[in-house]
């Protein structure tokens, strides 16, 4: 009996560890790939002190049915708003920059059009530009309607709020 129990305590450990997880990229990669299997991209805009960053990871980005979405359907990148290693891009090459007491990586703020603010979620379509910039934290819940209202084709003739309105949450919190 105590061995049934063992194995059913294993099995359901390597069942949870087994859970989906978001295939975070490169921004160098996800460009990469994008040009063989184009698809929008979800880019993170992060700090490592930032503490609403800390939380999405571990309650909206580790959501099972967000990671599955995410990896379906977007290129999932990860990008350090103060990160120090250079990003070359369209023949330029974004780098780490700092005035002052304000660090920033210069392609981090360029998504952010100079707003620094984090956590930042950046869709690009897959062609690359530039469809939206959602500054602070956002539930598992809001970034399930975030990311299906930017895969749907009708998205240019529907608002937000209608949008929103009528969204049928897969997630319950």
């Amino acid at each position: 009996m105590k061995k049934i129990i063992v194995l059913l305590i294993i099995a359901f450990t390597l069942n949870t560890n087994a859970q989906e997880k978001i295939n975070w990229l490169s921004f160098e990669k996800a460009i990469e790939i994008n040009k063989k299997n184009p698809k929008p991209f979800l880019i993170d805009i992060y700090t490592d002190w930032c503490g609403w960053c800390k939380k999405m990871d571990k309650e909206t980005y580790t959501n099972p049915i967000i990671a599955k979405y995410v990896n379906e359907n977007y290129h999932a990148v990860k990008l350090n708003g103060e990160g120090k290693d250079p990003i070359t891009y369209k023949d330029y090459t974004f780098k780490f920059n700092q005035q002052g007491n304000t660090k920033y990586h210069e392609l981090s703020a360029a998504l952010q059009n100079g707003k620094l603010s984090y956590p930042t979620t950046i869709i690009l379509n897959k062609e690359e530009q530039l469809l939206d910039r959602i500054p602070g934290y956002l539930t598992a819940k809001k970034m399930e309607m975030v990311l299906a209202f930017f895969i749907k084709k009708d998205r240019k003739e529907k608002k937000w709020g209608d949008f929103a309105k009528n969204f049928k949450n897969t997630i319950q919190e």
